[in-house]
């Protein structure tokens, strides 16, 4: 027996759960808040803190190894787990998960997350507790092998050490202006996010977005350093379709018209359209980058909602479906499925970027950048928080102190050899 105990602890995520659908639907913001009711089951408010449970495994040296369990900051809205309920998460852990997790030999990662998440009358656990879980047990193989987190999910996976760092990206939050300058002065690879998430936001025929989009083109070049050219990654929650029409071609045609205007720059746009099923955002989202590719737009598209679950990615993957895909960790389940999910995205030639939610936890952010290093995906996400400095300090120092440990690694082995 290796886990002795199991330790359950209540916790903060960085941010707030907020009802998409509610502010999707016109709610007004006053000041941090939104007025009216809300629509999405099991919100009392529009706007909720983002609420955590910790799990940490007790091992036999009386080391105790910890991960946290949340939702996405949209909880319930685009085909994902509901609300985070501290309580009865906290029930279910203990009742069905706890018990398993003696019988485990923690040293081995992926058996021990195939035992501990067997569904439950034919039910998958909810995913926040396969997320949290399994960073817990990730944590337990890595101090049982004396090795990093990174150097597990290779073993795990037969990946090669990796050398290369992960491009971070960046999220404003409604501070646009103010986060960018920290953007752009921090030398981000990647940003700004935008939060573009109401009508005002958009603007009518998306002008006050596209005004936007050139003002950080714009800023990046008259404050950032010589030769910084980051990446432009905007996350529309789905203003293109609802503002131009759910036809693939306007689509298209209003992102190519957005890109002209910020020639040299690579632009990303997430979720430029919600067509209000996994399949149909399959269908249609595989014409809009068609025609993307078809014209070499410099434009990408990144998908997001309606791609949450592994089989999800594998699906939109295959049918070249996204330029990029957002592996939302919370929404993946058990962070061995983000590990599969960057893997599926590299076999067939897509974009993976590993990112996750705002209400995150400086835990299971830290673990995502061990998987999203030995995986190599192609960008991940600063988080927890709607800050800059916060995340993008932990996500960084974390990568940075992961690659200068495995760099002494590589060196003490090929001096043994």
């Amino acid at each position: 027996m290796q886990i002795t105990d199991v330790l359950l602890a209540p916790g903060n995520g960085a941010f707030f759960y907020d009802d998409q659908e509610a502010i999707r639907s016109g709610a007004t913001q006053d000041g941090f808040i939104y007025i009216g009711a809300p629509t999405t089951p099991g919100f009392k408010s529009i706007r909720i803190p983002a609420s955590s449970l910790s799990i940490g495994l007790v091992l036999t040296d009386e080391t105790v190894v910890w991960g946290d369990m949340m939702n996405v900051q949209y909880s319930g809205a685009g085909g994902r787990d509901p609300l985070f309920d501290t309580d009865q998460i906290s029930d279910l852990t203990s009742r069905v998960v706890a018990p398993r997790l003696f019988d485990v030999d923690a040293s081995r990662f992926r058996d021990c997350c195939t035992m501990a998440f067997e569904p439950v009358e034919h039910l998958r656990l909810p995913l926040a507790v396969e997320y949290g879980v399994s960073q817990a047990l990730l944590r337990a193989a890595a101090h049982l092998q004396r090795k990093t987190m990174a150097e597990i999910i290779c073993a795990e996976f037969d990946l090669p050490l990796p050398t290369c760092s992960v491009p971070i990206y960046c999220q404003s939050g409604d501070a646009r202006e103010i986060n960018v300058d920290k953007m752009i002065l921090k030398a981000v690879d990647v940003l700004p996010h935008g939060l573009i998430n109401s009508r005002q936001k958009f603007g009518v025929g998306g002008q006050t977005f596209m005004e936007f989009v050139k003002w950080v083109a714009t800023r990046s070049r008259e404050i950032g350093r010589p030769g910084y050219h980051p990446v432009l990654h905007f996350d529309v929650y789905g203003w293109v379709g609802q503002e131009v029409g759910l036809e693939p071609q306007l689509i298209a045609d209003f992102i190519c018209k957005v890109a002209d205007t910020v020639p040299g720059f690579t632009l990303n746009v997430e979720c430029p359209a919600d067509f209000g099923s996994t399949q149909a955002q399959i269908e249609n989202y595989a014409k809009i980058v068609s025609i993307l590719d078809n014209r070499g737009s410099s434009a990408r598209i990144v998908v997001d909602e309606r791609c949450n679950t592994l089989e999800d990615i594998r699906l939109f993957a295959e049918a070249k479906a996204t330029h990029l895909v957002q592996i939302k960790t919370p929404d993946v389940g058990s962070i061995a499925d983000t590990a599969r999910a960057v893997l599926i995205c590299k076999a067939n030639k897509v974009g993976a970027y590993v990112g996750g939610s705002c209400t995150e936890t400086d835990l299971s952010a830290q673990a995502s950048v061990h998987v999203s290093v030995a995986t190599q995906a192609d960008m991940m996400l600063a988080k927890p928080g709607m800050g800059v400095d916060e995340a993008f300090s932990i996500v960084g120092n974390e990568q940075n102190r992961l690659l200068a440990t495995l760099n002494r690694r590589r060196t003490q082995n090929e001096n043994a050899g």
